[in-house]
């Protein structure tokens, strides 16, 4: 089995006339959001074996933030190609994935990561498979699960969604 974890980044602030979008930081929200995320994830034992981490500033520090969450931080690649990547080059960042790895986190961008999770999931819970068509927030987590021994087996319609969270449903679950 494995087990892809996709996170998009956290909130991020906005850009600066002049600025770099890949400079952008995390706002105030973001800052908060990801560290429940992070306690979701120990909470539900989904500790990736490797996270592939796009180099944006708020894709960085989103990391930081969740990966501070674990006793040991799980090991991490910070990978160019997954930049405001389309879902392809993200799925051929993930296809290239070591066959030891059995969870893979990926944390990156919309609209990729969403159109990616759309692709790849056939099952799981309808009502939050719509959820995650509809939208896919900052700070979201798809957890997507696939009966597959290697990553290059990895296919559109392959996959069970198994959890996702937004920070707004994990907010209303603690209320």
């Amino acid at each position: 089995m494995r087990r892809l974890l996709l996170l998009r980044h956290a909130k991020s602030e906005r850009l600066e006339p002049g600025g770099r979008d890949r400079d952008r930081v995390l706002a105030k929200r973001g800052r908060a959001d990801a560290p429940k995320v992070g306690a979701y994830m120990v909470r539900h034992a989904l500790k990736p074996d490797l996270a592939v981490v796009s180099p944006a500033a708020r894709t960085r520090e989103t990391w930081e933030l969740v990966a501070g969450a674990f006793d040991v931080a799980p090991a991490v690649n910070f990978e160019e190609r997954i930049y405001e990547a389309p879902p392809q080059a993200v799925l051929q960042v993930i296809k290239q994935t070591a066959p030891e790895v059995e969870t893979l986190l990926v944390v990156g961008h919309n609209p990729g990561l969403q159109e990616l999770a759309v692709t790849l999931i056939a099952a799981g819970d309808v009502e939050a498979r719509q959820r995650l068509k509809e939208d896919f927030p900052t700070s979201a987590l798809a957890v997507i699960n696939f009966a597959l021994t290697d990553w290059r087996r990895l296919h559109r319609h392959a996959g069970r969604l198994e959890h996702f969270v937004t920070p707004r449903l994990l907010e209303a679950a603690t209320d």
